[in-house]
């Protein structure tokens, strides 16, 4: 089944944490600290993959974590950062934030995008020793990883997308241009999945040709599989517009073209300013005066329009070269530019709090921001809890308790652990 768009969840390694350690050596008294800092965690990294087509196999596996980085040690050494994890996607493949919509990458080269950061390392106790605190007993934590989800999208990379109604006869013109296999009968949505194929000019000169699923009315607004094959036509540098000018399907072909571009419109702007060629197929099967009015039809349009018979090749020769010529004169294959991550001001909410008295107990609670802190405390050293007394007092709980009505010795309550209140 072709799949081009997935939603994953990812979660970038989490720093090591410092550590905390002494320095000890025979004849060395009083060695001091000397905890390592934490290594830093894993990245997450996409690539592009040309040996990828489709996004199948993020409808099984959604949840990527990247590996921690290792823990400081003792002597001052580092915790190994940890290793990226990398993830392969197809060539074309827009990576977009699930919550916003905001694209982060347009994987569509061979340079890898870093699209979640893992957390730095968390300092060693040797970082926290001063000349008034000479033996720090406390470390920092490593940083979270960034964690997201996104919206993986895969929009095919092509100079040239064949677009009709089913059954015209764009897959046998692929066939018959290009090296691609497509499927072929006659039937409707014979295709069902977008077919690459590269026409080859010689010399080293070639361009890409997408032969795009039937669109039928209605795809601009989802109907069918509309959107999923309207997507693939966004990067197009030109369209080909396959038309059955034998009616053989019972449809007038100027109505179809019409039907088709009315379609491409409502989807974006931009794909009804698209440089369009315009193809009459199966004109074997009608006569020479309906082949000469719909080509006067639409060159009265300003189209080029070139009559084939795609099944025996006849008129395709002339057709790619006016292709190549045209493609010479036009921009490259449209990249999405990865739009940047509105700055976000912390709310001041992130560290609130409330404090309520209980049985003579005062409750410091809805607060768990302060969690991260006190595993960093260690209640048996003076200066880790000096540490914490000043964090508590610059974020304005010392001032609350007060308010509160709180006294000397009465007991303060904070994420569970209890101490009486000095002042």
């Amino acid at each position: 089944m072709f799949v081009d768009i997935a939603k994953i969840h990812l979660k970038a390694g989490k720093g090591g944490d410092g550590a905390v350690s002494f320095h000890r050596e025979k004849y060395v008294a009083a060695g001091g600290p000397d905890g390592g800092d934490g290594g830093k965690g894993g990245d997450i990294v996409f690539k592009a993959d040309s040996n990828l087509s489709t996004l199948a196999d993020f409808r099984y596996k959604r949840k990527y974590s990247a590996l921690p980085g290792d823990n400081g040690g003792t002597s001052r050494r580092t915790g190994k950062s940890a290793e990226d994890l990398v993830i392969c996607v197809p060539v074309g493949t827009l990576v977009k934030d699930a919550e916003t919509g905001r694209i982060i990458a347009d994987i569509s080269d061979e340079e890898p995008v870093v699209i979640a950061k893992g957390g730095n390392g968390g300092w060693g106790n040797q970082h926290f020793a001063t000349s008034t605190r000479q033996i720090p007993r406390f470390a920092k934590s490593g940083a979270p990883g960034e964690e997201l989800d996104v919206t993986l999208e895969l929009k095919l990379l092509a100079d040239v997308g064949l677009i009709g109604f089913p059954n015209v006869g764009k897959s046998t013109l692929v066939s018959v241009v290009s090296q691609a296999k497509p499927k072929i009968a006659n039937y409707h949505f014979t295709t069902l999945t977008p077919v690459l194929g590269v026409v080859s000019m010689g010399e080293g000169t070639s361009f890409v040709m997408a032969d795009i699923p039937g669109l039928i009315e209605g795809a601009g607004e989802g109907v069918g599989l509309g959107h999923e094959f309207l997507r693939h036509v966004e990067r197009c540098r030109m369209l080909l517009h396959v038309l059955d000018i034998s009616g053989s399907e019972g449809r007038d072909p100027i109505d179809d073209f019409e039907k088709i571009n009315k379609e491409l419109a409502v989807f974006s702007d931009e794909l009804k300013d698209r440089p369009q060629i315009v193809v009459g197929n199966k004109c074997d099967l009608t006569s020479e005066e309906e082949v000469q009015r719909i080509k006067t039809h639409f060159e009265d349009m300003g189209y080029k329009f070139f009559p084939i018979m795609a099944a025996i090749a006849e008129g395709t020769e002339e057709l790619i070269n006016h292709i190549a010529a045209r493609l010479a004169k036009l921009p490259p294959i449209k990249k999405f530019e990865a739009e940047a991550k509105p700055e976000v001001v912390a709310p001041k909410t992130l560290r609130t709090f409330t404090v309520n008295e209980r049985g003579g107990v005062y409750y410091v609670e809805d607060c768990d921001w302060l969690m991260e802190v006190m595993n960093n405390v260690d209640p048996d050293d003076y200066e880790s809890l000096q540490y914490f007394e000043r964090v508590i007092r610059e974020c304005g709980i010392i001032d609350a308790l007060e308010k509160a009505g709180i006294n000397e010795g009465d007991t303060v309550n904070i994420l569970d652990i209890e101490f009486d209140f000095v002042n």
